[in-house]
């Protein structure tokens, strides 16, 4: 049976059960609670404070990577940082041109429009976010047929703040509109135990040196992943314990909730055994892997891979996937180079 994307507990996709009241309490408000991503918050600094001396309006900014690495929460930091309000919506959620006019004509001087998945973006209402972007106006078309006008509205300056799993799908001309553009990745080690140790304070949660480790390990990189193994934790040690995280109760909730020591769960061990039992450790394509596993593509492509690939456990070759030796070694299966042809 396919794997749901969005309800695998490591899966950097928001989870519809996930409380979202108690996870923007979670997030950094300012640059100076940021964990990580030291270029980006450096670069961003710099941006908001020449915009603050100039008093004009943020340049628009893209951010592009993984799922659950702060996209969103970056954009609420920089919304807090320039004392502007963030409206936040989707690329899906605007349907028509009509939409995204309504939404552009009730900001304000200085508002921040958030744009997550800005990739699915409908081509129409891309075309009406373009003089929004780069000429503060908007283009309505009044009537139709021959009598048809174009009228164009003045629109205040506003700062568009795009986030995208996918960059390759945007298109060139909404590319080159956005004048900064970072890449959001995944979290070292460090950055991720000072994150998790963070989440442990405010939900009042005593947790052993050695358990947060274990914890941030499991993370795979990204603290969306590791505040929700934080709060399953948090439950067992309430449940099985005192309340107190201690290294013995992390490593059985974590046990429990079948992630091992790197974060992989059960899908990628899936994807993994399949690559090197059923194909010989490949080259094969995606959609053979897919189909091989009962999954869908999309889930394996932008759930499955970018973890994988970071871990060093997965080549992507013209040919196919290539398990790695790495992968080999991590699932306890005896590695021979002559097995992989693509290797060869």
């Amino acid at each position: 049976m396919a794997h749901d994307k969005d309800t695998r507990i490591v899966s950097g996709l928001d989870h519809q059960e996930d409380d979202g009241t108690l996870d923007r309490a979670l997030r950094p408000q300012t640059l100076s609670d940021l964990i990580g991503q030291d270029k980006i918050r450096d670069n961003l600094r710099i941006l908001i404070q020449a915009s603050l001396a100039r008093g004009e309006a943020l340049d628009h900014i893209l951010i592009y990577g993984p799922p659950g690495l702060g996209k969103t929460t970056l954009s609420h930091v920089i919304g807090h940082e320039m004392n502007a309000n963030v409206r936040v919506t989707s690329g899906p959620a605007i349907e028509r041109a009509g939409d995204l006019a309504a939404i552009l004509t009730n900001l304000r001087k200085g508002d921040i429009l958030f744009i997550d998945e800005i990739h699915r973006l409908n081509r129409v209402v891309e075309e009406v976010l373009y003089p929004a972007m780069e000429d503060y106006a908007l283009d309505i078309v009044i009537g139709k047929g021959p009598s048809a006008r174009s009228v164009r509205l003045k629109l205040p300056p506003i700062t568009v703040i795009g986030a995208t799993t996918r960059l390759a799908l945007i298109t060139a001309p909404l590319r080159a509109r956005f004048g900064a553009q970072y890449r959001v990745d995944f979290y070292p080690l460090d950055a991720m135990q000072l994150i998790v140790a963070r989440a442990a304070r405010l939900l009042n949660t005593p947790i052993d040196a050695e358990a947060l480790t274990d914890v941030a390990r499991r993370a795979r990189g990204t603290p969306r992943v590791g505040l929700r193994l934080l709060k399953r934790v948090r439950d067992f040690a309430q449940v099985r314990g005192d309340g107190r995280v201690t290294p013995e109760l992390a490593r059985e909730a974590l046990t429990l909730m079948d992630v091992d020591i790197l974060g992989l769960d059960d899908l990628d061990r899936r994807v993994l055994n399949s690559i090197i039992t059923k194909f010989n450790g490949g080259p094969v394509g995606l959609e053979t892997i897919a189909a091989s596993i009962s999954e869908e593509a999309d889930t394996i492509m932008d759930v499955v891979e970018p973890y994988l690939l970071q871990l060093g456990f997965l080549d992507r070759t013209p040919r196919g996937r290539i398990a790695t030796q790495r992968a080999y070694e991590h699932l306890g299966i005896p590695y021979t180079a002559a097995i992989q042809p693509g290797l060869i």
